[in-house]
């Protein structure tokens, strides 16, 4: 028995390990990432089954020294992980203070009271189950009709509530741009927004290799178009409408916040108003150049999307590659962003981030919030955890002051006298 306690508890010090020092490498940075996520989000869970297992050994009387050496220095550096997300909060609100100012909260409008900052404990304690009951999904709204199912979009809004004017939240799945669903990703931040109001659409869109990038972006536009003329129909505001999306579906929300009504990524419907208001991405890839010169950056282009998403030499013809680039697409008129990234982000470096961001605030006439979170991996927010819900709470307080200082810009006496 005690040699299968020492197992189990060497399988954690491992997991443990990973998620504190991810390994490093283009080779295993997908499991790497995989399993620092689980680890680190999942840190209070695996820290309770430690300490159940060790207690129960204990009991038994037949503990492995070895087993109880690696279960305290897990135990001890999973705490530290728990302690670690807990302060999420107090780097998003720094985040925020700083872009919004101090007294930002004062300036949200008493429609928005309810400023809750923690998880709900039902939640943690069993993360998986991702359902609200006082939200209702339409799911499987055809967006473009020829693309099947990947030409669908799912709404989310108040359940039993008659919405007239709600502010609207896009929300882009993650994937590499070659997997992935629209009810795989931002279910917790949607589920917590429509809950609270809005109106939330979850989209798919057509993924590589099949389609070639720019279908992606494309794809993303034409949904925006769609849910401009159609939001109506579900209670939504088509003047304010907020995009969000993870990785590779951060990249696009960054790419479509940046390049408005632009035909070359509108065709047949280049006349379409696909316009947002705001934009949060999370842990997007932002320069799919190689522009910033690290070496992740480069290899990413070369060994990833060269061959899987863009089907094209960088070193032949990198033109591609920059107009894909949201750092290289930054410009005055920007909408107001909040960028968030984990330090420990083993897929996609948080200096693309950083980069973009800098560039950003360098040019761009509104508010520019940066939320880098230490100790955290790629896909942190997918289920709801003691990070994911502070940064989930942090992005409705972005979205809230971004809506309420659109809705008194509207009714200002100079736009009103024009």
């Amino acid at each position: 028995m005690s040699r299968t306690y020492l197992l189990r508890q060497a399988l954690t010090a491992a997991l443990v390990s990973n998620a504190v020092r991810p390994a490093p490498g283009l080779r295993v940075a997908v499991p790497s990432s995989l399993t620092g996520w689980l680890t680190s989000e999942l840190a209070p869970h695996l820290l309770a089954l430690t300490v159940a297992d060790t207690t129960r050994e204990l009991v038994r009387g037949r503990p492995s020294r070895a087993g109880l050496g690696l279960a305290a220095a897990s135990a001890a550096a999973l705490a530290a992980m728990v302690a670690e997300s807990t302060r999420a909060h107090g780097h998003v609100e720094a985040a925020l203070r700083e872009a919004l100012g101090e007294d930002y909260l004062d300036q949200l409008s008493a429609t928005f009271t309810e400023l809750d900052l923690s998880t709900p404990l039902g939640q943690l304690a069993w993360p998986f189950r991702m359902r609200d009951d006082a939200v209702e999904v339409v799911k499987d709204v055809p967006y473009h009709a020829d693309h099947g199912r990947r030409g669908l979009l799912d709404v989310y809004r108040q359940r039993g509530t008659d919405l007239t004017g709600a502010p609207v939240l896009i929300q882009v799945h993650g994937g590499g741009w070659t997997v992935g669903s629209k009810d795989g990703q931002g279910v917790p931040l949607m589920l917590h927004m429509a809950a609270r109001g809005w109106v939330c659409v979850a989209i798919n869109y057509r993924l590589s290799p099949r389609d070639p990038f720019p279908a992606h972006i494309v794809d993303v536009k034409r949904a925006i178009a769609w849910v401009r003329d159609h939001i109506h129909d579900y209670g939504g505001d088509a003047g304010f409408l907020a995009l969000t999306g993870g990785s590779a579906g951060g990249h696009l929300t960054a790419l479509a916040a940046l390049t408005p009504n632009d035909p070359e990524y509108q065709p047949g419907f280049e006349s379409a108003d696909t316009r947002v208001q705001v934009a949060v991405p999370f842990y997007g890839v932002y320069d799919l150049a190689g522009s910033i010169g690290t070496r992740r950056s480069v290899q990413l282009r070369d060994r990833f999307l060269a061959p899987r998403v863009l089907f094209g030499d960088p070193r032949q013809d990198l033109e591609p590659f920059e107009k894909a680039s949201p750092i290289l697409r930054v410009h005055r008129d920007a909408p107001p962003m909040l960028v968030i990234h984990g330090v420990r982000d083993s897929l996609v470096e948080v200096e693309q981030a950083r980069r973009f961001v800098e560039r950003l605030r360098a040019v761009s006439e509104q508010p520019v919030a940066y939320a880098e979170l230490p100790g955290t991996q790629h896909a942190f927010d997918v289920f709801p955890s003691i990070r994911s819900g502070a940064v989930v709470r942090g992005v409705d307080r972005f979205l809230r002051w971004t809506y309420d200082a659109a809705v008194r810009a509207a009714e200002s006496p100079e736009r009103l006298a024009r």
